[in-house]
């Protein structure tokens, strides 16, 4: 029999394709061959099993940054990772040891800080930030998407939130909508949110979506929804989309080939459910295609309060939609969905807990992104530790 050394390096590139990523880190310190092709961009891109978003979690400690904790969910291989720890503070600066909380943000492969300046790093890379040139308008708890636009580099669009001047805020000033471009270093005033938004115009009360050039903003009680045109820079009329009138919140998600409203609805008999509807871009029109199983829904809560559905986020990204209780009495429990393109059909499952120990957070921000083994095994300081 032929051995494993003496194998051609197509016949052993091949072999690893099948390989889910956390099984690819560990197999990248085997050998210096298996590293280099488990690295190269060319293996990368054609490894099918980091196609999936992954799911991310980062908690946030009010007195001590070294109490944060980073986690990330590999769908295929159904396990989390821990980040090392790091602060939310730039190495740019010496000036953000009194930032609030509510300017850290997590986006599409970015975490961002947005006060007292803007600075950004990607995800498996927390040590190098990087300060933009100021912002017109300085705000906190904005929306915040990336893109590309016509070129390799992303951009970053920043919508909404509160203006924040030292330590005060201004919740009445509508704020221009800001695009910042990497290259170029500079950042681009476009129109701000319609004033429909004004009651409500940070994170906590908005979701978005970055759909087939558009930025989607969408009222998770308010149930307003309107897109900013990526090309033209203008914004579209303000429309209401709600899906069900016992709806009681909902957040948009952005799909392969459409939209998603995801939500908790309450029966006029009683009880709740969490639903997953459709959204026709173009007539924007709605279609449920499926709900969450009730014994996995009561499973990521432990009382019986009133409010207990209040503490349940979501987000998604492709076909995959995450959602979980952000409360730390649950100890943060989750579960995904992954939707059948073709078919429409959902097929829910529980998440596995997170690796412990957890420390409590007073803020949880999360998101989902597509990670590639490249920007994992580029660099050393870009390994992640797997549980």
């Amino acid at each position: 029999m032929t051995e494993l050394n003496h194998l051609s390096t197509d016949l052993i590139e091949l072999i690893l394709s099948f390989l889910p990523i956390p099984t690819l880190i560990r197999s990248s310190t085997v050998c210096k061959q298996w590293h280099s092709i488990i690295s190269s961009v060319s293996f990368s891109n054609n490894h099918n099993n980091n196609k999936k978003p992954w799911f991310f979690l980062h908690g946030i400690h009010n007195i001590s940054s070294k109490n944060n904790q980073s986690f990330a969910f590999d769908p295929t291989s159904n396990s989390w990772f821990l980040f090392p720890t790091f602060p939310t503070t730039s190495t740019t600066t010496n000036n953000h040891q009194n930032q609030p909380n509510n300017s850290f943000i997590g986006s599409n492969g970015f975490f961002f800080i947005t006060v007292p300046e803007f600075c950004y790093t990607r995800i498996l890379r927390p040590t190098r930030w990087h300060a933009t040139s100021p912002l017109y308008f300085s705000r906190i708890n904005p929306l915040l998407g990336v893109f590309n636009d016509h070129g390799p580099h992303p951009k970053f669009i920043v919508v909404g939130g509160v203006k924040f001047i030292g330590n005060l805020v201004d919740i009445e000033d509508r704020l221009d909508v800001e695009i910042y471009d990497p290259v170029q270093g500079t950042w681009e005033l476009s129109p701000p949110l319609p004033a429909d938004f004004r009651s409500g115009n940070s994170s906590s009360s908005l979701s978005s979506a970055m759909f087939k050039g558009r930025f989607y903003v969408y009222g998770i009680y308010s149930c307003f929804v309107a897109s900013f045109d990526l090309k033209q820079r203008i914004w579209s009329d303000v429309q209401t989309l709600r899906p069900h009138l016992g709806v009681a919140f909902c957040f948009l998600i952005p799909c392969s080939k459409h939209l998603l409203l995801a939500g908790v609805c309450n029966s006029p008999q009683g009880g709740c459910s969490f639903n997953l509807w459709k959204v026709d871009e173009g007539t924007m029109e709605v279609s449920e295609i499926g709900a969450m199983p009730r014994e996995l829904l009561y499973a990521l809560f432990d009382g019986d309060e009133d409010d207990e559905f209040a503490s349940l986020k979501c987000v998604g990204l492709d076909d995959l939609v995450y959602v979980f209780n952000e409360d730390y009495h649950s100890v943060y429990p989750s579960c995904v969905c992954e939707i059948d393109a073709d078919s429409g059909r959902c097929s829910w499952r529980r998440v596995p807990q997170l690796p412990s120990p957890v420390n409590k957070f007073h803020k949880v921000i999360s998101f989902c992104s597509t990670l590639s083994l490249h920007s994992i095994l580029g660099d050393e300081d870009e390994h992640l530790q797997i549980q």
